[in-house]
């Protein structure tokens, strides 16, 4: 295993977004490490394809909204790779509906998932990247953060709070040479907005498309390996719809 490899951990990496964000890294000569919540054929799928790139590659089944488990990943990760330099915290769910309608358990669900798992996975990997004095942290957040959606209060709020907890840690992390930014996706062709009115939505974006998943990892990669002298920003991929 080569020291100049770079060592990612992408959570929720083996589908949509994240498995793109994975294969751009895998692309730029990284070893990845890819989470997983529960379709282990398309984290091995995905394992195949970032191997067949030179990646090191391992899939890791883990919740990242349980503490305990997370810190034991990690710790697995450090002693097989010795290392971790990039952290994509992109593990996400929905649990649309109005707020007047929302009950707690899908409130929890999204804000456990969406925010307080990116406090469990950076806790303990800030931690090994201020020893080794470098590391890059990309959050993955989402335009719902920036400007509200009606219908996911939740979501939103989830989104928000990562938000400032980007620039709050970019600038405890600047003196150690760590980074921190993060991502606002715009709508994306996922799993997660096949069901939306897309007509509707591409007459809202000034580029007239919905972006790709490759949008997003280009983006993720730009911070995470050649963006040296940008933290604590909100990089918006939509298209231009929040301008």
């Amino acid at each position: 295993m080569s020291e100049d490899r770079k060592v990612a951990l992408v959570t929720g990496g083996s589908r949509g977004i994240g498995r793109a964000c994975a294969l751009e890294l895998a692309k730029a000569g990284c070893d990845v490490v890819i989470n997983y919540a529960g379709n282990e054929e398309a984290a091995n799928k995905t394992v195949e394809e970032l191997k067949a790139l030179g990646s090191n590659a391992k899939a890791m089944k883990f919740d990242v909204a349980n503490q305990e488990l997370v810190e034991a990943a990690v710790k697995e990760i450090v002693d097989t790779y010795g290392k971790i330099d990039i952290l994509v915290n992109n593990a996400g769910i929905t649990r649309d509906g109005l707020f007047m309608r929302m009950n707690a358990q899908n409130w929890l669900d999204v804000i456990n998932t969406n925010l307080n798992s990116a406090y469990y996975v950076t806790n303990p990997i800030a931690k090994i990247m201020i020893k080794q004095r470098s590391g890059a942290i990309v959050n993955m957040a989402s335009i719902s953060g920036i400007y509200g959606n009606a219908g996911q209060a939740n979501y939103s709020t989830a989104k928000a709070g990562l938000i400032g907890m980007t620039k709050a840690l970019a600038k405890e992390l600047a003196s150690r040479n760590i980074r921190v930014n993060a991502v606002a996706p715009g709508f994306i062709q996922t799993d997660m907005t096949k069901d939306l009115p897309q007509e509707q939505i591409v007459d809202k974006i000034p580029l007239k498309r919905l972006g790709e998943p490759e949008d997003i990892a280009k983006t993720v990669k730009f911070l995470a390996l050649d963006a040296t002298y940008i933290t604590g920003q909100v990089i918006g991929v939509d298209g231009g719809l929040v301008i």
